[in-house]
């Protein structure tokens, strides 16, 4: 049996530079009666990066302040202006994640050949006889923390949540020090965001 332990932390790997050759899509729900034309401002809500799960490893407030940094920066880069003071936002930004450990695992049927000097009627002459083939079963057993990561839009007015967007995806340790990689995933999540037909043109 092969053990292999992935070192992980818990972050917005989110999400998001995964292990998976193709980064994890995100799942987007919207209120349709919202009026997203209108917004052209957004803060961060008080109680984002909330860390939740059986596996609550706590992020240090700079390790919040690099997924903050990547949330904010694909926002404006959609022609949202971030502001200081909620009381001047249009929408209120709010992430939180939630790690799982889990164990993943696997069989593999093999075939061992063994050797034969001597030969058959079926296998004349052959060093290697299929009447020695053996099956060995190989389990291979992955644990691993899974990382959901919600971002949710709040209107203010109502305190309301008006947009989500959902990704999971097994958490990498190196993401979370890499700004570049949060950077990416932050476009990822929020690439569905403004909905289609919100009447918001971003660049």
């Amino acid at each position: 049996m092969k053990l292999i332990r992935l070192s992980l932390i818990g972050l917005m790997a989110i999400t998001l530079a995964a292990c998976a050759t193709k980064p994890p899509e995100a799942v987007v729900d919207f209120s349709p009666d919202y009026q997203f034309g209108q917004t052209k401002t957004f803060g961060l809500y008080a109680l984002s990066g909330e860390v939740s799960g059986n596996n609550p490893n706590n992020l240090t407030d700079f390790q919040r302040d690099r997924i903050d940094s990547a949330l904010k920066s694909a926002l404006q880069q959609k022609g949202f202006t971030f502001v200081t003071k909620t009381s001047d936002a249009d929408l209120l930004l709010t992430w939180h994640l939630n790690m799982v450990d889990k164990t993943d695992v696997k069989t593999y049927n093999t075939a061992s050949y063994g050797v034969s000097a001597g030969y058959s009627r079926y296998n004349r002459h052959a060093m290697y006889s299929c009447y020695n083939c053996m099956n060995q079963t190989d389990v291979r057993v992955t644990e691993y923390t899974q990382g959901t990561f919600i971002i949710d839009m709040i209107d203010p007015g109502s305190s309301a949540s008006i947009w989500r967007s959902v990704t999971q995806s097994k958490l990498k340790e190196e993401t979370i020090r890499d700004q570049a990689a949060l950077d990416a995933a932050a476009i990822r999540v929020l690439a569905g965001f403004p909905p289609l037909g919100s009447g918001i043109t971003t660049p």
